[in-house]
């Protein structure tokens, strides 16, 4: 990022994220596109970009209902999103569950109750698009990665990755921004005036990701270059399969599941 000026940064930025749409054939210019977004800085950057270069796109957020943090960002993308003429859903955790992320019983992290009904909640909201486009970053990637290794989550490789595979109930999910760090991407909302609310959630610090995080930071000063190397030998490893990610079929909400029941609806039974 170093010795570029402001119109040649953000061209290359720009570049970019067209050169990955490119190499992976991320999109093509009749999809209808659901963006994921939060009211941060990746998934505004990213929505801005794919709005730009043409594409037919549709912002979707979902309120998990933490009290003092989403409303917030909230605000700001109904502000950001009707100055771009780009079309918001917002869904909320309470309306899909009757109970907000504050509410629910953590059963060990409520991270793992947050993720597993976002990912819930951005299928079934997404369908009927052709794609569902996520901020996801160089060094979320490079943390997702490491994160399902320490775990022995090896299946899970297979679900990572620039984009997804076609599977029967699921909207295919791109990353547009993943060669980007996450530092780029700040600076790239700096410059073109982006007032993003910067918060962070307050369950985030007590997360597995966040001590992955400062692991891969602290190798990266040591060893410059190191999330980039995570990067490129997971996708030079990654294995090739066109079969379908999930199978079956949960006997309760319909949509795609592992087992009988899907993970959404086993942790509502618990409320």
């Amino acid at each position: 990022m170093s010795g570029f000026c402001k119109v040649h940064f953000l061209d290359y930025f720009e570049k970019k994220v067209e050169d990955t749409i490119s190499r992976f054939g991320l999109l093509d210019k009749d999809d209808r596109v659901c963006v994921a977004v939060s009211g941060g800085k990746d998934s505004v950057v990213l929505l801005y970009l794919l709005n730009k270069f043409g594409y037919d796109v549709s912002a979707l957020a979902i309120d998990e209902g933490i009290e003092g943090y989403r409303s917030e960002t909230l605000d700001f993308l109904r502000v950001f999103c009707s100055s771009y003429g780009v079309p918001l859903v917002i869904k909320s955790f309470k309306d899909e569950t009757g109970r907000d992320l504050d509410d629910m019983p953590s059963h060990g992290s409520m991270c793992n109750a947050c993720g597993t009904f976002r990912r819930f909640m951005l299928n079934k909201y997404s369908q009927g698009f052709d794609k569902v486009a996520t901020g996801h970053n160089l060094d979320d990637e490079a943390q997702a990665v490491l994160m399902n290794l320490f775990k022995a989550q090896l299946d899970l490789f297979d679900r990572q990755g620039p984009i997804t595979r076609e599977s029967d109930g699921f909207t295919r999910k791109i990353k547009p921004l993943y060669y980007l760090r996450e530092k780029e991407i700040l600076a790239f909302a700096f410059l073109k005036g982006f007032d993003v609310p910067f918060v962070e959630c307050p369950f985030a610090r007590l997360s597995f990701r966040s001590k992955v995080r400062d692991f891969i930071n602290s190798a990266e000063v040591i060893n410059p270059g190191v999330k980039d190397n995570i990067i490129s030998t997971f996708l030079d490893l990654k294995i090739s399969n066109d079969s379908p990610v999930v199978t079956g079929t949960c006997e309760v909400c319909s949509f795609p599941s592992e087992g009988n029941i899907c993970r959404a609806c086993r942790l509502k039974e618990t409320f």
